[in-house]
């Protein structure tokens, strides 16, 4: 059976009439499990062995190995799934599995990427976390595997309706180089390419321009010494290719002119400029203090006999002794949506807990000044395999 079996048609892995019950069953995982098997990607002797990190980027339904020199650096055009695999305790593994969706990846690597994970997680005994990540507001979890992240327009092709870098007539990528605020590495750093006009400056940040015969950085007056410096690597690293005269303008001096010039702000004589930053962070801290919207905690059930989705908790901290190991909860805590999966809960609740958390976001959208809620990070955990990043959002 080629990789790419089956994936065309989604839809049977997400049977809501007469075969329901079979969605997470025995059969269900052994099905899953046996594909997962059958998988070159997850076959190289070390995915469950070894603590490491491995990506891949969805082409043409196929999850393809992304080469390890190139770790960090994502296409927007594209979809991918990062495996961190870490030790906990001397014989035991834990796994953080995100499938990254660019802004301009097409719905058929999307779909792909997200159904691999799954496999991904049976390969793994269901004991990973899995995390939705999406280009525009990545979550702390995933930056901090990163010393840099660099975001690149364009993609592979698919044969599908998906973006298509055009040849150029000249030379001219500009590229955005900014702190990450309050990640795990405190170092990491985002590359962002962005559109090359005068529009696209900020005073907080460090600016690249490419022009093929010879690079141009633009230091903002506010940006940070680190973000000079990162700046430099950047520039190093593009210049290793080839030999081209690179030449560094500060802001506070007149000459940076130039620089807004080549942008084609000749007639532009501002002072200062401010462009929003191409991603989001959430305000909200480890500590969840600052929230940008009160926690929750939800409930998913079938013991009714039909699915029900019910607050349980409004506010305030959320103990262990709150989630009960029967049944499936959605916890909101503002910056980021967990769903935590008890040992006990029924295949339908398991089948549910995607489609569930992304109604939760839909909703948020629709019903609250908050039209950015569809960016929020999904993660999910399973009882007895809670990821250190879920533990700390837990009261014993």
């Amino acid at each position: 059976m080629a990789p790419h079996e089956g994936l065309v048609h989604p839809k049977e892995y997400d049977i809501k009439d007469s075969n329901v019950e079979l969605i997470g069953s025995d059969l269900d995982h052994r099905v899953k499990y046996n594909s997962a098997a059958t998988e070159p990607a997850w076959n190289n002797g070390q995915i469950g062995q070894e603590a490491g990190l491995w990506i891949w980027r969805i082409e043409n339904f196929e999850v393809v190995p992304w080469p390890k020199s190139r770790a960090g650096e994502f296409y927007d055009g594209d979809s991918y799934i990062v495996l961190h695999s870490y030790k906990v305790g001397d014989d035991k593994l834990g796994h953080d599995v995100f499938f990254w969706l660019g802004s301009k990846t097409t719905q058929d690597e999307a779909g792909t990427a997200a159904y691999k994970t799954v496999e991904l997680d049976e390969f793994l005994h269901g004991a990973a976390t899995q995390h939705r990540e999406v280009q525009q507001q990545p979550s702390e979890d995933f930056v901090s595997l990163f010393r840099r992240i660099t975001i690149r327009s364009g993609g592979v092709a698919s044969g599908f309706n998906h973006v298509e870098e055009e040849e150029p007539k000249e030379v001219t990528t500009l590229l955005r180089v900014f702190k990450h605020p309050g990640a795990g590495r405190i170092d990491s750093i985002i590359v962002y390419e962005v559109e090359p006009t005068w529009q696209s400056l900020d005073d907080k940040d460090v600016f690249v321009l490419d022009k093929g015969d010879k690079i141009w950085v633009w230091q903002g007056k506010t940006c940070s010494p680190m973000e000079k410096a990162k700046a430099a690597q950047v520039v190093n690293d593009m210049t290793l290719a080839k030999h081209v005269d690179v030449e560094v303008l500060s802001q506070l001096e007149s000459r940076s002119k130039i620089f807004v010039d080549l942008l084609g702000g000749k007639e532009v004589d501002q002072l200062s400029f401010q462009a929003p930053r191409p991603v989001s962070f959430s305000k909200r801290s480890q500590d969840q203090s600052g929230a940008s919207r009160p926690s929750k905690l939800f409930r998913l059930s079938d013991a009714s006999g039909s699915p029900s989705f019910n607050l349980v908790k409004d506010g305030g901290p959320v103990r262990r002794s709150d989630l009960d190991g029967n049944d499936v909860f959605l916890y909101d805590v503002g910056s980021r949506l967990w769903v935590w999966q008890g040992s006990g809960a029924s295949e339908r609740e398991k089948a549910l807990w995607l489609k569930v958390a992304q109604a939760y976001v839909r909703h948020l959208q629709q019903n609250q000044d908050d039209p950015d809620a569809y960016l929020t990070p999904i993660s999910k955990v399973v009882e007895g395999y809670e990821s250190p990043a879920f533990l700390k959002w837990i009261e014993v």
